[in-house]
């Protein structure tokens, strides 16, 4: 029995020693990189929306209006939408005879900031969920200073 374990031991060690040795002299060799690879740089950041509005051009803004046209007037009466005149700088649901949502009646101690109205132009729904105006939004962030540029000249 003790010839039996001696034997296994014995064999044991000559298995590891083969391994040992097997490895050192059949390890991949280490090879340099080819050449480097260079960090990647990262993208300057998108411009705010403060940027944006203070880039609006007017002139354009009127043109991105007909699209609101369907719905609002800038004459002081109320379409399906409310009117727009003066809409910059006054209160959230404030145009009196308009039927607002909860949703901007919630709003009403609030104003529409150039910063607001930039939010909301983007997605109504997820500004005001709620709201009761059916448009999608202005995906473009030009287009939309420009119609913020373009309101901010109708008192």
């Amino acid at each position: 029995m003790i010839r039996l374990i001696a034997a296994g031991a014995g064999a044991l060690l000559v298995y590891l020693g083969l391994n040992l040795v097997a490895s050192v002299l059949y390890a991949p060799p280490v090879v340099p990189l080819a050449y480097a690879i260079a960090p990647v740089a990262e993208p300057p950041p998108p411009p705010s929306a403060v940027q944006v509005l203070a880039q609006g051009d007017a002139a354009r803004g009127q043109d991105v209006f007909g699209r609101c046209q369907a719905c609002h007037r800038l004459n002081d009466t109320n379409g399906i939408g409310p009117h727009l005149d003066g809409v910059v700088g006054r209160a959230k649901a404030s145009v009196p005879g308009f039927a607002y949502s909860g949703a901007l009646r919630a709003m009403s101690g609030q104003s529409w900031t150039p910063e607001n109205l930039d939010a909301f132009l983007t997605n109504p729904r997820g500004y005001a969920p709620g709201t009761k105006m059916a448009f999608a939004g202005l995906p473009d962030a030009q287009d939309r200073a420009d119609l913020i540029a373009y309101l901010q000249t109708q008192p």
